[in-house]
């Protein structure tokens, strides 16, 4: 039996596979930006904002773009030096959820795309009050596939099969309960529909910069991947995949 790899295994994955998370990742809509400051209760611009896990700073360019005054905390050494190479005029620390190199009560906001699962929000949670100002708000979110429309679920259950992944393990690590497990937070949930539409060569590079691909390997990647592509030229004829997302929104404020 093939060991299942580990959380921290699968959480330095991506600093290998950068360039290609930077290249081939979805971004996320306008509207979920307008959703955090509705339920942040203030504007993006001019806050202070600190960016959990922000990899190669697609979520940290559209506070920036916003008009925030964003410091981006990033763990891996691959995925920061992507993310300086994009965006040089955005600062950038080492460090992560657990441990926010910042001091007390300094920040207005703080975000995390795509990464507070890898913290341990017996740390990060409390390391996210103590970073924040009063009255200040804690954003995190993730863009989670559509399961609603078919050739996105046929993917998925195709995925789990191949890869021996737990479905409901996998999708296990959104959501307030896995955010904050001691219920410490009043998470405001939200969930923002988009789409975009990318060759299918794009797709593919997308759904490989995922860890549960990194961590298998590039053989057994390469055998889902050519597999796959035949299913999406099925699908979509043209070559232009059109992915669906659900950006799943959870917003705090500081008590």
């Amino acid at each position: 039996m093939t060991a299942v790899p580990s959380h921290s295994t699968r959480a330095h994955s991506f600093n290998a596979a950068a360039a290609q998370y930077a290249a081939n990742r979805p971004s996320y809509p306008p509207a979920l930006l307008d959703a955090v400051e509705e339920l942040a209760g203030r504007p993006l611009a001019g806050a202070r904002v600190v960016d959990i896990g922000a990899g190669t700073g697609i979520a940290t360019a559209l506070l920036h773009a916003r008009g925030a005054e964003v410091v981006a905390v990033e763990p891996g050494e691959g995925m920061a030096a992507e993310f300086r190479k994009a965006h040089p005029g955005i600062p950038i620390v080492r460090g992560d959820g657990n441990s926010i190199p910042l001091a007390d009560s300094s920040v207005d906001l703080i975000t995390s795309a795509q990464a507070w699962h890898w913290t341990d929000p017996a740390r990060s949670v409390p390391e996210a009050l103590r970073v924040l100002r009063p009255g200040g708000a804690l954003a995190l979110w993730w863009n989670t596939n559509v399961l609603d429309v078919p050739w996105a679920a046929a993917q998925a259950l195709r995925a789990e099969k191949f890869f021996g992944i737990d479905p409901v393990v996998e999708r296990s690590g959104t959501g307030s309960r896995a955010a904050d497990p001691d219920g410490v937070l009043d998470f405001t949930q939200r969930l923002v529909r988009w789409s975009r539409r990318v060759p299918v060569d794009t797709h593919l590079a997308n759904i490989g910069s995922h860890s549960v691909f990194l961590v298998h390997g590039e053989e057994a990647s390469a055998a889902f991947l050519a597999e796959e592509r035949t299913h999406l030229l099925k699908a979509f004829p043209d070559g232009i995949v059109e992915e669906t997302y659900d950006v799943d929104l959870l917003v705090a404020l500081k008590p």
